[in-house]
Protein backbone atom coordinates (compact mmCIF):
# COMPACT_ATOMS: atom_id res chain seq x y z
CA UNK A 1 0.00 0.00 0.00
CA UNK A 2 1.42 3.33 -1.03
CA UNK A 3 2.08 6.13 1.44
CA UNK A 4 -0.57 8.34 -0.23
CA UNK A 5 -3.26 5.69 0.19
CA UNK A 6 -2.33 5.19 3.86
CA UNK A 7 -2.74 8.95 4.53
CA UNK A 8 -6.16 9.03 2.87
CA UNK A 9 -7.33 6.03 4.89
CA UNK A 10 -6.17 7.68 8.13
CA UNK A 11 -8.12 10.82 7.29
CA UNK A 12 -11.27 8.77 6.59
CA UNK A 13 -10.91 6.90 9.90
CA UNK A 14 -10.51 10.17 11.84
CA UNK A 15 -13.61 11.68 10.20
CA UNK A 16 -15.64 8.57 10.99
CA UNK A 17 -14.58 8.72 14.61
CA UNK A 18 -15.48 12.47 14.85
CA UNK A 19 -19.02 12.11 13.45
CA UNK A 20 -20.69 11.15 16.80
CA UNK A 21 -18.71 13.80 18.63
CA UNK A 22 -19.70 16.53 16.21
CA UNK A 23 -23.32 15.35 16.29
CA UNK A 24 -23.37 15.71 20.10
CA UNK A 25 -22.08 19.30 20.03
CA UNK A 26 -24.67 22.10 19.93
CA UNK A 27 -24.54 24.51 17.02
CA UNK A 28 -22.43 27.60 17.62
CA UNK A 29 -24.30 30.43 19.41
CA UNK A 30 -24.89 33.55 17.38
CA UNK A 31 -23.01 36.63 18.50
CA UNK A 32 -25.44 38.87 20.40
CA UNK A 33 -25.08 42.65 20.46
CA UNK A 34 -24.01 44.17 23.79
CA UNK A 35 -26.91 46.17 25.36
CA UNK A 36 -25.98 48.74 27.96
CA UNK A 37 -28.33 48.67 31.02
CA UNK A 38 -30.77 51.62 31.16
CA UNK A 39 -30.26 53.68 34.30
CA UNK A 40 -33.49 53.99 36.32
CA UNK A 41 -34.73 57.55 36.78
CA UNK A 42 -34.53 58.33 40.52
CA UNK A 43 -37.72 59.35 42.26
CA UNK A 44 -38.07 62.59 44.21
CA UNK A 45 -38.31 61.54 47.85
CA UNK A 46 -40.50 63.72 50.05
CA UNK A 47 -40.71 63.13 53.79
CA UNK A 48 -44.09 63.69 55.43
CA UNK A 49 -43.58 64.30 59.15
CA UNK A 50 -46.21 64.74 61.83
CA UNK A 51 -47.93 63.15 64.85
CA UNK A 52 -49.19 60.15 62.90
CA UNK A 53 -51.11 58.68 65.86
CA UNK A 54 -53.31 61.77 65.87
CA UNK A 55 -55.65 63.20 63.25
CA UNK A 56 -53.30 66.13 62.58
CA UNK A 57 -50.66 63.73 61.29
CA UNK A 58 -53.03 61.24 59.69
CA UNK A 59 -54.53 63.99 57.56
CA UNK A 60 -51.10 65.26 56.51
CA UNK A 61 -50.33 61.81 55.15
CA UNK A 62 -53.74 61.52 53.48
CA UNK A 63 -53.36 64.89 51.76
CA UNK A 64 -49.82 64.02 50.64
CA UNK A 65 -50.99 60.67 49.23
CA UNK A 66 -53.72 62.34 47.19
CA UNK A 67 -51.33 64.93 45.76
CA UNK A 68 -48.53 62.45 44.99
CA UNK A 69 -50.93 60.10 43.22
CA UNK A 70 -52.29 62.92 41.07
CA UNK A 71 -48.82 64.23 40.21
CA UNK A 72 -47.48 60.76 39.34
CA UNK A 73 -50.56 59.90 37.29
CA UNK A 74 -49.88 63.01 35.20
CA UNK A 75 -46.31 61.87 34.53
CA UNK A 76 -44.52 63.18 37.59
CA UNK A 77 -42.33 66.27 37.99
CA UNK A 78 -40.42 67.70 35.03
CA UNK A 79 -36.89 68.19 36.34
CA UNK A 80 -34.76 69.74 33.62
CA UNK A 81 -36.56 67.75 30.92
CA UNK A 82 -36.62 64.46 32.84
CA UNK A 83 -39.94 63.27 34.28
CA UNK A 84 -39.48 62.01 37.84
CA UNK A 85 -42.14 60.46 40.08
CA UNK A 86 -42.68 61.35 43.73
CA UNK A 87 -42.03 58.83 46.50
CA UNK A 88 -43.42 59.62 49.94
CA UNK A 89 -41.68 58.65 53.17
CA UNK A 90 -43.82 58.65 56.33
CA UNK A 91 -42.33 59.78 59.66
CA UNK A 92 -44.12 59.80 63.01
CA UNK A 93 -42.78 62.80 64.90
CA UNK A 94 -44.63 61.99 68.16
CA UNK A 95 -44.32 65.74 68.68
CA UNK A 96 -47.52 66.15 70.67
CA UNK A 97 -45.98 64.00 73.40
CA UNK A 98 -42.22 64.51 72.96
CA UNK A 99 -40.30 67.31 71.24
CA UNK A 100 -37.05 65.30 71.23
CA UNK A 101 -38.73 62.52 69.25
CA UNK A 102 -39.63 65.05 66.57
CA UNK A 103 -36.03 66.17 66.06
CA UNK A 104 -34.86 62.54 65.91
CA UNK A 105 -37.55 61.65 63.34
CA UNK A 106 -36.54 64.65 61.22
CA UNK A 107 -32.88 63.66 61.33
CA UNK A 108 -33.72 60.08 60.34
CA UNK A 109 -35.73 61.29 57.36
CA UNK A 110 -32.76 63.23 56.05
CA UNK A 111 -29.79 61.04 56.97
CA UNK A 112 -31.25 57.53 56.72
CA UNK A 113 -34.18 57.81 54.33
CA UNK A 114 -32.28 60.45 52.33
CA UNK A 115 -35.34 62.50 51.39
CA UNK A 116 -34.97 65.47 49.07
CA UNK A 117 -37.64 67.60 50.78
CA UNK A 118 -39.80 67.56 53.93
CA UNK A 119 -43.39 68.70 54.54
CA UNK A 120 -45.34 68.69 57.80
CA UNK A 121 -44.83 69.62 61.45
CA UNK A 122 -47.52 70.55 63.98
CA UNK A 123 -46.47 71.63 67.47
CA UNK A 124 -44.45 74.89 67.33
CA UNK A 125 -41.87 73.81 69.96
CA UNK A 126 -41.22 70.64 67.98
CA UNK A 127 -41.03 72.43 64.65
CA UNK A 128 -38.44 74.83 66.09
CA UNK A 129 -36.30 71.77 66.85
CA UNK A 130 -36.96 70.32 63.39
CA UNK A 131 -35.84 73.59 61.84
CA UNK A 132 -32.40 73.13 63.37
CA UNK A 133 -32.05 69.75 61.68
CA UNK A 134 -33.34 71.26 58.43
CA UNK A 135 -30.79 74.05 58.61
CA UNK A 136 -27.87 71.75 59.45
CA UNK A 137 -28.59 69.63 56.36
CA UNK A 138 -29.86 72.42 54.08
CA UNK A 139 -33.06 70.57 53.21
CA UNK A 140 -36.25 72.47 52.32
CA UNK A 141 -39.04 72.15 54.91
CA UNK A 142 -42.58 73.26 54.05
CA UNK A 143 -44.60 73.72 57.25
CA UNK A 144 -48.19 72.48 57.21
CA UNK A 145 -49.32 72.68 60.81
CA UNK A 146 -47.48 75.03 63.18
CA UNK A 147 -48.60 78.66 63.49
CA UNK A 148 -46.04 80.47 65.69
CA UNK A 149 -44.56 83.65 64.13
CA UNK A 150 -41.09 82.81 65.56
CA UNK A 151 -40.76 80.04 62.98
CA UNK A 152 -40.62 82.67 60.23
CA UNK A 153 -38.94 85.42 62.21
CA UNK A 154 -35.92 83.12 62.21
CA UNK A 155 -35.73 83.51 58.45
CA UNK A 156 -35.45 87.27 58.89
CA UNK A 157 -32.87 86.97 61.67
CA UNK A 158 -30.59 84.48 59.88
CA UNK A 159 -31.59 84.03 56.25
CA UNK A 160 -28.58 81.94 55.25
CA UNK A 161 -29.37 79.32 57.86
CA UNK A 162 -33.19 79.25 57.92
CA UNK A 163 -34.13 80.18 54.33
CA UNK A 164 -35.17 76.56 53.68
CA UNK A 165 -38.34 77.04 55.78
CA UNK A 166 -41.69 78.13 54.27
CA UNK A 167 -45.09 78.02 55.99
CA UNK A 168 -47.98 76.87 53.77
CA UNK A 169 -50.59 76.45 56.51
CA UNK A 170 -51.94 77.70 58.85
CA UNK A 171 -51.53 81.47 58.75
CA UNK A 172 -49.43 82.58 61.70
CA UNK A 173 -51.03 82.93 65.10
CA UNK A 174 -51.14 86.73 64.97
CA UNK A 175 -53.47 86.52 61.98
CA UNK A 176 -55.38 83.59 63.47
CA UNK A 177 -56.03 85.80 66.47
CA UNK A 178 -57.42 88.55 64.25
CA UNK A 179 -59.59 86.05 62.41
CA UNK A 180 -60.82 84.71 65.74
CA UNK A 181 -61.80 88.19 66.89
CA UNK A 182 -63.59 88.66 63.55
CA UNK A 183 -65.77 85.63 64.37
CA UNK A 184 -66.45 87.00 67.86
CA UNK A 185 -67.41 90.38 66.39
CA UNK A 186 -69.82 88.74 63.95
CA UNK A 187 -71.52 86.79 66.77
CA UNK A 188 -71.64 89.89 68.99
CA UNK A 189 -73.44 91.76 66.22
CA UNK A 190 -76.04 88.96 65.98
CA UNK A 191 -76.51 89.07 69.77
CA UNK A 192 -77.07 92.83 69.64
CA UNK A 193 -79.51 92.53 66.77
CA UNK A 194 -81.55 89.54 67.97
CA UNK A 195 -81.34 89.92 71.77
CA UNK A 196 -80.91 93.67 72.16
CA UNK A 197 -77.79 93.23 74.34
CA UNK A 198 -75.54 96.14 73.42
CA UNK A 199 -72.45 95.17 75.46
CA UNK A 200 -72.15 91.35 75.30
CA UNK A 201 -70.23 89.70 78.13
CA UNK A 202 -67.50 87.30 77.02
CA UNK A 203 -66.01 84.42 79.03
CA UNK A 204 -62.64 83.01 77.94
CA UNK A 205 -62.34 79.22 77.86
CA UNK A 206 -58.64 78.86 77.08
CA UNK A 207 -56.76 75.59 77.33
CA UNK A 208 -53.77 75.47 79.69
CA UNK A 209 -50.49 76.03 77.90
CA UNK A 210 -47.95 78.76 77.26
CA UNK A 211 -48.91 78.82 73.58
CA UNK A 212 -52.44 80.00 74.50
CA UNK A 213 -51.48 82.63 77.10
CA UNK A 214 -51.25 85.53 74.59
CA UNK A 215 -54.91 85.02 73.64
CA UNK A 216 -56.05 86.12 77.09
CA UNK A 217 -53.97 89.29 77.06
CA UNK A 218 -55.12 90.11 73.51
CA UNK A 219 -58.79 89.49 74.35
CA UNK A 220 -58.65 91.63 77.49
CA UNK A 221 -57.12 94.45 75.46
CA UNK A 222 -59.06 94.18 72.19
CA UNK A 223 -62.60 93.09 73.08
CA UNK A 224 -63.52 96.19 75.16
CA UNK A 225 -62.56 98.27 72.13
CA UNK A 226 -65.09 96.22 70.17
CA UNK A 227 -67.80 96.98 72.75
CA UNK A 228 -67.60 93.67 74.60
CA UNK A 229 -66.85 92.98 78.27
CA UNK A 230 -64.44 90.23 79.31
CA UNK A 231 -65.77 88.70 82.53
CA UNK A 232 -63.06 86.14 83.27
CA UNK A 233 -60.82 83.36 82.01
CA UNK A 234 -61.16 79.64 82.70
CA UNK A 235 -58.15 77.38 81.95
CA UNK A 236 -58.98 73.65 81.71
CA UNK A 237 -56.33 71.07 80.88
CA UNK A 238 -56.20 69.98 77.25
CA UNK A 239 -56.97 66.45 78.48
CA UNK A 240 -59.71 67.40 80.98
CA UNK A 241 -62.62 64.95 81.15
CA UNK A 242 -65.09 67.28 82.88
CA UNK A 243 -65.61 71.05 82.61
CA UNK A 244 -68.98 71.22 84.37
CA UNK A 245 -67.58 73.49 87.10
CA UNK A 246 -66.17 75.93 84.55
CA UNK A 247 -69.37 76.03 82.52
CA UNK A 248 -71.54 76.46 85.61
CA UNK A 249 -69.38 79.38 86.75
CA UNK A 250 -69.55 80.95 83.28
CA UNK A 251 -73.34 80.78 83.30
CA UNK A 252 -73.47 82.27 86.80
CA UNK A 253 -71.25 85.13 85.64
CA UNK A 254 -73.85 86.07 83.04
CA UNK A 255 -71.81 85.39 79.92
CA UNK A 256 -73.47 85.90 76.53
CA UNK A 257 -70.55 84.39 74.65
CA UNK A 258 -67.72 81.93 75.31
CA UNK A 259 -64.49 82.54 73.39
CA UNK A 260 -62.77 79.16 73.08
CA UNK A 261 -59.13 78.30 72.44
CA UNK A 262 -59.07 74.50 72.66
CA UNK A 263 -56.78 72.12 70.76
CA UNK A 264 -56.95 68.89 72.80
CA UNK A 265 -59.61 66.27 73.63
CA UNK A 266 -61.15 68.70 76.12
CA UNK A 267 -62.81 70.28 73.07
CA UNK A 268 -65.16 67.31 72.80
CA UNK A 269 -65.91 67.31 76.53
CA UNK A 270 -66.56 71.03 76.52
CA UNK A 271 -68.90 71.01 73.51
CA UNK A 272 -70.92 68.05 74.77
CA UNK A 273 -71.40 69.50 78.27
CA UNK A 274 -72.09 72.99 76.88
CA UNK A 275 -75.00 71.50 74.91
CA UNK A 276 -76.18 69.15 77.65
CA UNK A 277 -76.32 71.95 80.20
CA UNK A 278 -77.76 74.38 77.61
CA UNK A 279 -75.40 77.12 78.70
CA UNK A 280 -77.05 80.33 77.44
CA UNK A 281 -73.88 81.67 75.81
CA UNK A 282 -72.83 81.37 72.18
CA UNK A 283 -69.69 79.28 71.76
CA UNK A 284 -67.19 80.66 69.23
CA UNK A 285 -63.42 80.55 68.74
CA UNK A 286 -60.97 77.71 68.16
CA UNK A 287 -61.94 74.12 68.90
CA UNK A 288 -59.84 71.72 66.81
CA UNK A 289 -61.96 68.73 67.80
CA UNK A 290 -64.94 70.41 66.12
CA UNK A 291 -63.17 70.12 62.74
CA UNK A 292 -63.70 66.35 62.64
CA UNK A 293 -66.68 64.52 61.16
CA UNK A 294 -66.73 62.32 64.28
CA UNK A 295 -67.44 65.37 66.44
CA UNK A 296 -71.20 64.98 66.03
CA UNK A 297 -71.28 61.39 67.22
CA UNK A 298 -68.68 61.98 69.95
CA UNK A 299 -70.82 64.74 71.45
CA UNK A 300 -74.06 62.83 70.99
CA UNK A 301 -75.34 65.70 68.87
CA UNK A 302 -74.96 68.07 71.82
CA UNK A 303 -72.26 70.01 69.97
CA UNK A 304 -74.81 71.53 67.61
CA UNK A 305 -74.29 75.28 67.15
CA UNK A 306 -70.63 75.02 68.21
CA UNK A 307 -68.60 77.39 66.04
CA UNK A 308 -64.89 77.20 65.33
CA UNK A 309 -62.26 78.91 63.25
CA UNK A 310 -61.29 76.65 60.37
CA UNK A 311 -59.22 76.75 57.19
CA UNK A 312 -61.13 74.34 54.97
CA UNK A 313 -64.82 73.73 54.34
CA UNK A 314 -67.23 72.81 51.56
CA UNK A 315 -67.47 76.24 49.96
CA UNK A 316 -65.91 77.72 46.82
CA UNK A 317 -62.78 79.29 48.26
CA UNK A 318 -61.30 78.41 44.86
CA UNK A 319 -62.34 76.06 42.06
CA UNK A 320 -60.15 73.41 43.70
CA UNK A 321 -61.81 73.41 47.13
CA UNK A 322 -65.05 71.47 46.72
CA UNK A 323 -63.60 68.75 44.44
CA UNK A 324 -60.81 68.15 46.97
CA UNK A 325 -63.24 68.21 49.91
CA UNK A 326 -65.63 65.72 48.30
CA UNK A 327 -62.86 63.39 47.15
CA UNK A 328 -61.34 63.37 50.65
CA UNK A 329 -64.68 62.57 52.31
CA UNK A 330 -65.42 59.79 49.80
CA UNK A 331 -61.97 58.23 50.20
CA UNK A 332 -61.34 58.59 53.93
CA UNK A 333 -64.82 59.04 55.44
CA UNK A 334 -63.70 62.22 57.24
CA UNK A 335 -63.93 65.95 56.75
CA UNK A 336 -60.43 67.10 55.81
CA UNK A 337 -58.83 69.30 58.45
CA UNK A 338 -56.42 72.08 57.57
CA UNK A 339 -53.33 69.86 57.70
CA UNK A 340 -54.78 67.70 54.90
CA UNK A 341 -55.53 70.61 52.59
CA UNK A 342 -52.25 72.37 53.40
CA UNK A 343 -50.09 69.30 52.77
CA UNK A 344 -51.94 68.58 49.54
CA UNK A 345 -51.26 72.13 48.34
CA UNK A 346 -47.65 71.99 49.58
CA UNK A 347 -46.76 69.15 47.21
CA UNK A 348 -48.10 71.02 44.20
CA UNK A 349 -46.32 74.20 45.30
CA UNK A 350 -43.10 72.22 45.58
CA UNK A 351 -43.67 70.59 42.19
CA UNK A 352 -44.04 73.98 40.48
CA UNK A 353 -40.92 75.38 42.18
CA UNK A 354 -38.82 72.34 41.18
CA UNK A 355 -39.98 72.60 37.58
CA UNK A 356 -39.13 76.30 37.43
CA UNK A 357 -35.71 75.61 38.96
CA UNK A 358 -35.07 72.63 36.68
CA UNK A 359 -33.36 70.83 39.56
CA UNK A 360 -33.96 69.42 43.03
CA UNK A 361 -31.04 71.38 44.46
CA UNK A 362 -32.32 73.08 47.62
CA UNK A 363 -30.66 76.44 47.05
CA UNK A 364 -32.11 76.73 43.56
CA UNK A 365 -35.58 75.59 44.62
CA UNK A 366 -35.65 78.07 47.54
CA UNK A 367 -35.33 80.93 45.07
CA UNK A 368 -38.31 79.64 43.09
CA UNK A 369 -40.42 78.90 46.18
CA UNK A 370 -40.09 82.55 47.17
CA UNK A 371 -41.80 83.44 43.85
CA UNK A 372 -44.81 81.20 44.55
CA UNK A 373 -48.23 82.43 43.44
CA UNK A 374 -50.40 79.32 43.64
CA UNK A 375 -54.17 78.92 43.71
CA UNK A 376 -54.87 75.83 45.77
CA UNK A 377 -57.50 74.22 47.94
CA UNK A 378 -57.21 76.69 50.82
CA UNK A 379 -56.88 79.86 48.77
CA UNK A 380 -54.21 81.75 46.85
CA UNK A 381 -50.81 81.03 48.40
CA UNK A 382 -48.23 83.81 48.15
CA UNK A 383 -45.30 84.02 50.57
CA UNK A 384 -44.20 87.15 52.38
CA UNK A 385 -40.86 88.63 51.27
CA UNK A 386 -37.74 89.68 53.14
CA UNK A 387 -39.32 93.08 53.79
CA UNK A 388 -41.71 91.33 56.19
CA UNK A 389 -40.88 90.69 59.87
CA UNK A 390 -41.75 87.04 59.18
CA UNK A 391 -40.55 86.13 55.65
CA UNK A 392 -41.61 82.96 53.82
CA UNK A 393 -45.01 83.09 55.56
CA UNK A 394 -48.35 82.59 53.84
CA UNK A 395 -50.19 85.89 53.31
CA UNK A 396 -53.54 86.26 55.11
CA UNK A 397 -56.43 88.36 53.85
CA UNK A 398 -58.99 88.84 51.06
CA UNK A 399 -57.69 87.48 47.78
CA UNK A 400 -55.20 85.20 49.53
CA UNK A 401 -55.82 82.75 52.40
CA UNK A 402 -58.64 83.97 54.65
CA UNK A 403 -59.63 81.01 56.79
CA UNK A 404 -63.24 80.20 57.57
CA UNK A 405 -65.72 80.21 60.42
CA UNK A 406 -67.64 76.92 60.57
CA UNK A 407 -70.67 75.95 62.67
CA UNK A 408 -72.27 72.57 63.43
CA UNK A 409 -75.89 72.47 62.30
CA UNK A 410 -78.20 69.49 61.78
CA UNK A 411 -75.36 66.99 62.02
CA UNK A 412 -73.07 68.70 59.53
CA UNK A 413 -70.43 71.42 59.39
CA UNK A 414 -71.43 74.58 57.51
CA UNK A 415 -69.44 77.71 56.69
CA UNK A 416 -70.72 80.99 58.20
CA UNK A 417 -67.70 83.33 57.80
CA UNK A 418 -66.48 85.41 55.94
CA UNK A 419 -70.00 86.79 55.75
CA UNK A 420 -69.41 89.63 53.30
CA UNK A 421 -69.09 92.39 55.89
CA UNK A 422 -66.12 94.47 57.04
CA UNK A 423 -63.82 92.79 59.56
CA UNK A 424 -62.77 94.80 62.61
CA UNK A 425 -63.38 97.99 60.67
CA UNK A 426 -61.35 96.82 57.66
CA UNK A 427 -63.59 97.51 54.65
CA UNK A 428 -61.48 95.39 52.25
CA UNK A 429 -63.40 92.40 53.59
CA UNK A 430 -66.72 93.74 52.34
CA UNK A 431 -68.17 91.39 49.74
CA UNK A 432 -65.93 88.47 50.71
CA UNK A 433 -68.41 85.63 51.04
CA UNK A 434 -67.73 82.29 49.39
CA UNK A 435 -70.46 80.49 47.45
CA UNK A 436 -72.06 77.98 49.81
CA UNK A 437 -71.75 80.14 52.94
CA UNK A 438 -74.84 80.38 55.18
CA UNK A 439 -75.84 82.82 57.93
CA UNK A 440 -74.74 82.18 61.52
CA UNK A 441 -77.42 81.11 64.03
CA UNK A 442 -77.53 81.52 67.81
CA UNK A 443 -78.40 78.39 69.84
CA UNK A 444 -82.20 78.42 70.29
CA UNK A 445 -81.94 77.71 74.03
CA UNK A 446 -79.80 80.83 74.38
CA UNK A 447 -82.37 82.96 72.55
CA UNK A 448 -85.16 81.57 74.73
CA UNK A 449 -83.13 82.15 77.94
CA UNK A 450 -82.32 85.78 77.30
CA UNK A 451 -85.59 86.78 75.68
CA UNK A 452 -87.58 84.96 78.34
CA UNK A 453 -85.48 86.44 81.14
Amino acid sequence: MSRQVKVMLAVVVILVLLIPVLAACPPPRPIEPVIEPVEEVPKIKIGVIGPMEFIHGEHKWAGAEMAAEEINAAGGVNVGGVMREIELVRADSNEILCVIDAAIAMDRLITVDEVDFVVGGFRPEAVLAMQEVMADHRVIFLGTGADHPELNMRVAADYERYRYWFRVTPVNSAYLGRANFALVTMVADVIRKELGILMPKVALMVEEGVWADPVIAAAEEELPLLLMEVIGAWRPSGEATDVTAELTAIKAAGAHMILTVLSGPVGLVYARQWGELEIPAASVGINLEAHEMGFWEATGGKGEYEMTLNLIGRVEITEETIPFFDQFVERFGEYPIYTAAGTYDALFILKEAIQRAGTVDSDAVVIELAKTDFVGVGGRVVFTGMDSPHPHDVIWGPGYVTGLGTQWRDGGLVVVWPDGRAVLGDRVWEGVRYAGTVDYELPPWMVEYWKGG
